[in-house]
């Protein structure tokens, strides 16, 4: 990347060419994330609303763990909070607001008492974590610590989700059978997944330098384009999934993949950051992360009318 930065044909255009091109190949790998976690998900028998809240919304979350990841391990954090932030912010604003103009969203009463509150808990414990973790200069931090402890919460959230996912199973065990779905098979589904991970991280390679280059050109702030450009094109996936599912009238896959995904995003995509190098971050994200717990709450009180 930064070999062909550097030759003088590249020229300006070259970073919004990466840009552009890493954003397609993130969505089309997600794409095929999707179709083949989510056919692996079937072949599993899982319900629909789990499937929204683990495999779609892993899926879709692919593009902000690697874009982040990919940053951390260069030494670059300071895209990660601001991607994450503007991701979730975005996903539930626009997203799922786009979802529910074209199918009004009902939620099912496990949401509520489950992936509500632990999407709330996103929402207060990172400014929690920043603000008892000493600064860095005038910045606030998330430390190795507090990465870690974002983790080991996704890791306990997962193993909630899973539970709940084989309680359903036994529930409706005589169901199984009856229940007709096409799938792909199990090695076109392996394939799907494995090869749609492959593409988002390539995506996220070239996304992640047309953006920085991008910045440094217009010596415009990071954090700014994490927030924007990144976020935007790291939540294409949520946008495009939640909208068709939406359309398709599936409103748990809708509503799963966000909830999900905003879950994801905080404890999984900022806690890996972190863990792999402290993420960094000026005052202002402080602010988006209030802004953030704002949504979480309209989102939780939308949720309330809205159940079944």
């Amino acid at each position: 990347m930064e070999y062909l930065m550097s030759l003088p044909y590249v020229g300006v255009a070259m970073p919004y060419v990466f840009l552009v091109l890493g954003f397609v190949l993130l969505i089309k790998g997600a794409d095929f994330f999707v179709d083949g976690s989510g056919s692996i998900a079937k072949k599993l028998r899982v319900p629909d609303i789990i499937i929204g809240l683990t495999v779609v919304a892993m899926g879709t979350s692919m593009p902000e763990l690697v874009t982040s990841v990919v940053s951390s391990f260069e030494g670059n954090t300071e895209f990660a909070l601001g991607n994450v932030v503007g991701s979730n912010i975005m996903n539930v604003l626009v997203i799922l607001g786009l979802s529910a103009v074209i199918l009004p969203i009902t939620v099912d009463p496990s949401v509520f008492k489950r992936d509500i509150p632990v999407l709330l808990l996103t929402a207060v414990v990172v400014p929690m974590i920043a603000l008892i973790t000493p600064k860095s200069g005038d910045k606030y931090v998330i430390g190795r610590i507090g990465g870690i402890i974002l983790v080991a919460l996704f890791i306990g959230y997962l193993l909630l989700t899973i539970k709940a996912a084989l309680d359903y199973r036994r529930a409706h065990a005589d169901d199984a059978d009856e229940e007709e779905i096409e799938e792909k098979s199990w090695l076109k589904s392996i394939l799907f997944t494995v090869g749609g991970a492959a593409v988002i991280v390539i995506g996220a390679k070239l996304a992640v330098g047309g953006a920085e280059t991008i910045a440094n050109q217009f010596r415009i702030n990071k954090d700014v384009i994490g927030l924007t450009v990144i976020a935007f094109g790291t939540s294409l996936p949520e946008l495009v999934t939640s909208a068709v599912a939406a359309k398709k009238g599936n409103s748990d896959i809708a509503l799963g993949n966000i909830v999900g995904s905003n879950i994801f995003n905080v404890l999984l995509v900022l806690g890996t950051t972190a863990a792999i190098n402290p993420v960094p971050f000026p005052f202002t994200n402080l602010i988006d992360l209030i802004v953030l717990l704002g949504v979480s709450i309209y989102l939780a009180i939308t949720a309330r009318t809205g159940k079944k």
